[in-house]
């Protein structure tokens, strides 16, 4: 089944499962945009994927604007946005520095809230779109020492259920992708003494393909994702 759109833009775009969306959708034929604040890191992804790229802050409101703006009169006003940034200010709560988690909000939620807001009203007149968010653990339970990213990641969360029951019945597929696990890379290969015990960057995109295909009497809006092997 093919998919239903032609223009796909990756907010926050880099290694793992962006660049194996990436892949994927350029494979399906649509033409994608990858976005991340230094867009010469996403170089060799492009030249392998003939995807445009393009430098923003997810978390500067006249930036996000610049991109969409950039995007439309490069690609074409995209039917698939997906939204892949995070960060991350870790440490015990106690010694935290207010502005780093200040920060991580910003780029895990609020940034989210502004690529949603442009993907909407792109497609809302149109009656037809896709906004994925990439969730985590971190959106379903806080751990220790991980405050800012629980907050941002529960924040994601609930602005994923509020765009989904709004913009579903105007026709915008919005889902959430909770990827309850480590993912696979060079750097974090798995335990040699448990195999298996990591999702892959190519396992998680596939499973984005999929919802992207979906009929809109059938659709999901959140997806959990973990390795065969987890206790949860």
């Amino acid at each position: 089944m093919s998919l239903p759109y032609r223009t796909a833009l990756i907010v926050g775009a880099g290694a793992g499962i962006s660049a194996a969306l990436a892949r994927l959708l350029a494979a399906e034929g649509l033409q994608v945009g990858l976005a991340a604040r230094d867009a010469g890191k996403l170089a060799d992804l492009a030249a392998e994927t003939g995807a445009a790229t393009f430098a923003a802050d997810a978390a500067d409101p006249q930036a996000v604007a610049a991109l969409f703006a950039a995007v439309e009169a490069r690609l074409g006003a995209p039917d698939v946005v997906i939204y892949n940034a995070s960060a991350r200010a870790p440490g015990p709560l106690a010694s935290l520095d207010p502005e780093a988690v200040r920060r991580a909000v910003e780029v895990t939620a609020y940034g989210a809230f502004l690529v949603a807001r442009e993907a909407a009203r792109r497609m809302e007149p149109h009656g037809h779109g896709a906004i994925l968010f990439t969730g985590a653990t971190a959106g379903v339970k806080g751990f220790p020492l991980s405050a800012a990213f629980a907050m941002g990641k529960f924040a994601l969360r609930g602005l994923a259920q509020s765009a989904a029951r709004e913009l579903g019945p105007k026709g915008i597929h919005v889902a959430h992708f909770v990827v309850d696990g480590a993912v696979r890379s060079a750097r974090r290969p798995d335990p040699a003494d448990k195999p298996d015990s990591t999702l892959t960057p190519e396992g998680v995109a596939r499973a984005y393909l999929d919802v992207l295909r979906q009929p809109r009497d059938a659709w999901s809006f959140e997806v959990e994702l973990r390795p065969w092997v987890e206790r949860f």
